[in-house]
């Protein structure tokens, strides 16, 4: 997983407002960095916490790390100082890398684990134990499935789960991509994800496969539409990856769409949600660019995708989630446990190489892993998807699958986004609908009501309809439905 030899050492690897590193730079600082974190007696299979603002530094502190055989743990910028402890503890980390301008909320019993990022002056590196292998070296002791990195997400009972990733599993996806891709040396890959967030994976390693240019997002801007939309063409991107809300705020409130596409733009790769067809039709319009749709929950990365034609556009539901890719393998598993076909709906299960190890600090994951989604078999063996397995509600006796709900709120040309939630209990049980709308648009609850039953049964229409100016986020871009319960209860 560590960075590869560039068309030439001073070819620029990192570019952008993040700051700029060629090959070489990058090279000379990682290891810097791999010596200082030896010094803290950091081996193979350690966890190395790197916290901090999207830099060449923070990259090159993941590349020191892998050079040691060392694992290391990316948190997010913005996470408060007692989630970057909780993750310490949980992962028994071993070094912890932050900038000189977070050094100072560095709590005091994670002092012993500080290493400096952006500074390391040959006076500081401490002389390497006897008998040790140098950075470069000690990362040929790794195996393919030693753990890479661990990514850390929300968890149920509000600890983060540990994700633990496998040089194998990031490796079968990201060689997938770059010949998916065709990509080279001359590419330049947004990387709008913060580094804690599995979209970041193809952003990274799929330019430094290559010796093609990452230009990473500041996480100031990264809902910034104007700024963004600034940035893919200053950046000259050549291929952008989001999940789609990113793309549908440039398109909204950054003018995205009101100027020609960038020429240099060829891929447009987009995840993690479904995108409302209409808003795909108006980028294939826009672009000659290639759309992707990618999907995979953070244990498979990315395992089935999609490229968008013609007659996806002529539907109204989002475009299929496609095929299995990066060498894995895919099916929807029926109630009944047996292999559902065409025509019939199921739990969608992978098997294959980019399936991760498991939880960090549980048992090892064994067998396919089930992904909680449902999806519907197409004809020609594709999959649409259909929504979570938990996203299917009862009310008033009657089922429900809210992303059909959803699906149907967006057909309306004047509603740019849409989401539907249910709420209270029993006989009280009501389908809430939160709708964000074009610009000018005047729709009211009447015609967007009338609009719906034209497509939906009456008891999938919704109780209360409110329209809000932005729909809620998590730190990941993705729709936070607790945050919509809440507003419907306030």
């Amino acid at each position: 997983m560590a960075a590869a030899a560039a068309r030439t050492p001073d070819a620029p690897a990192v570019a952008g407002p993040c700051g700029a590193a060629t090959y070489a730079e990058l090279d000379a600082h990682a290891d810097a960095l791999a010596a200082v974190m030896r010094g803290h007696g950091v081996a193979r299979g350690d966890r190395v916490l790197v916290w901090g603002p999207k830099s060449p530094d923070a990259l090159a502190a993941m590349q020191a790390a892998l050079r040691l055989g060392a694992v290391y743990v990316p948190v997010d910028p913005l996470s408060p100082v007692e989630r970057v402890a909780l993750i310490a503890r949980e992962c028994a980390a071993r070094a912890l890398c932050v900038p000189g301008e977070l050094v100072a909320r560095v709590p005091g019993d994670l002092r012993d684990l500080l290493v400096r990022i952006d500074t390391a002056p040959p006076e500081d590196i401490p002389p390497a134990p006897a008998g040790t292998r140098t950075p470069r070296t000690a990362s040929t002791l790794v195996g393919p499935d030693d753990p890479a990195y661990i990514l850390f997400t929300s968890g149920s009972t509000g600890t983060p789960k540990g994700v633990s990733i496998s040089h194998r599993n990031a490796l079968a996806f990201v060689e997938w991509a770059v010949g998916e891709l065709s990509a080279g040396p001359e590419d330049r890959f947004a990387n709008h994800a913060s580094f804690s967030f599995d979209l970041s994976v193809l952003d990274i390693y799929a330019a430094f496969a290559v010796g093609a240019t990452v230009c990473p997002v500041p996480s100031e801007f990264a809902y910034a539409p104007q700024r963004l939309v600034e940035f893919l063409h200053r950046e000259r991107i050549t291929v952008w990856y989001s999940v789609p809300s990113v793309l549908i705020l440039m398109r909204r409130d950054g003018g995205l769409l009101d100027r020609p596409a960038p020429e240099s733009l060829r891929a447009l790769l987009f995840a993690g949600e479904p995108f409302p067809v209409h808003h795909v039709r108006e980028f294939a319009e826009w672009s000659d660019a290639r759309l992707l749709n990618l999907y995979g929950p953070t244990e498979t990365n990315v395992c089935t995708w999609h490229e968008v034609r013609p007659e996806d556009l002529e539907r109204d539901v989002p475009v299929p989630i496609g095929t299995a890719c990066s060498g894995d393998r895919v099916w929807a598993s029926g109630p009944d446990g047996r292999v559902a076909g065409p025509g019939e709906e199921g739990e969608l299960m992978v098997s294959g190489p980019t399936v991760f190890l498991g939880y960090w600090g549980r048992p090892a994951h064994q067998g396919p892993y089930p992904t909680g989604d449902r999806v519907k078999v197409r004809p020609d063996g594709s999959f649409d998807y259909l929504g979570r397995s938990d996203g299917q509600v009862k009310v008033r006796g009657h089922r429900v699958e809210l992303s059909e709900v959803a699906a149907a709120l967006h057909t309306h040309p004047e509603v740019t986004e849409a989401a539907v939630t249910a709420v209270g209990d029993g006989l009280d049980r009501r389908l809430a609908a939160f709708v964000t709308r074009t610009p000018d648009s005047v729709l009211g609850n009447i015609a967007l009501r009338r609009h719906l039953a034209r497509r939906l049964p009456p008891q999938m229409i919704p109780d209360t309809v409110r329209f809000v100016d932005e729909l809620p986020r998590n730190d990941r871009g993705k729709l936070d439905l607790a945050a919509l319960v809440a507003q419907h209860n306030s």
